[in-house]
């Protein structure tokens, strides 16, 4: 059994800490090693998954074209998005740079593939094969970071237009739309917290003991 050392320990915490959502005036217009990218796309691999299930299928993007289509589909949500928000926040959301998906040199499409049949653990909660490749998401997030190569998740999006572009099947869900490259540097904090979007939540705001307490 592999025992790991405090050492290690602190390393992985500090990667933790200092993973942050890359925005495409980040990005650096220098090519990703073959190497490095298949260690970002393995640990995806070794994500857990609800019945060992691996319900996780990935779309890689390089193509200009693809990019292009993706970013106006991103455009046209990004517009309508704006509308949600009031005064202050419309006008910082308009400030925002929010995407990275022509200044990547990577994309990658990240879908849901939905068993054939009953899966072991999801019987109660199927939503629960959806987490499984958040959890495969967060895995090359922090394997990037590692790396230090920037990602960021474009959520601003038609996800059933996007699956018509890459020809995903029927019953695919898009669960995440990464862009993937190096970056001219990392923000020491979240980029939206040092832009006062929102603050952060503490551990004592968001732990409860034993149960929820009534109101």
């Amino acid at each position: 059994m592999k025992e790991f050392s405090t050492r290690e320990s602190d390393i992985l915490e500090n990667i933790i800490r200092h993973r942050r959502d890359v925005r495409g005036n980040r990005f650096l217009n220098r090519p990703i090693p073959e190497k490095e990218l298949q260690k970002i796309l393995s640990a995806a691999l070794h994500a857990p998954s609800v019945g060992y299930s691996q319900p996780w299928e990935f779309v890689l993007i390089e193509s200009e074209v693809t990019k292009s289509r993706i970013r106006q589909l991103f455009d046209a949500e990004n517009t309508k998005g704006s509308q949600v928000f009031k005064e202050e926040r419309k006008s910082l959301y308009h400030q925002l740079k929010l995407e990275g998906i022509t200044e990547a040199p990577i994309n990658l499409a990240v879908f849901y593939r939905p068993s054939e049949g009953p899966v072991l653990g999801q019987t109660s909660m199927p939503e629960v094969g959806r987490y499984s490749v958040v959890c495969a998401i967060q895995n090359m997030w922090l394997m990037a970071r590692s790396l230090n190569i920037g990602m960021g998740w474009v959520s601003i999006i038609d996800a059933e237009q996007v699956k018509k572009v890459l020809h995903a099947p029927v019953d695919h869900e898009l669960i995440g739309y990464l862009c993937i490259g190096y970056v001219d540097f990392f923000h020491e904090e979240p980029e939206l917290k040092i832009k006062q979007w929102n603050t952060n939540r503490t551990l004592q705001e968001v732990l409860h003991f034993e149960r929820f307490e009534s109101e």
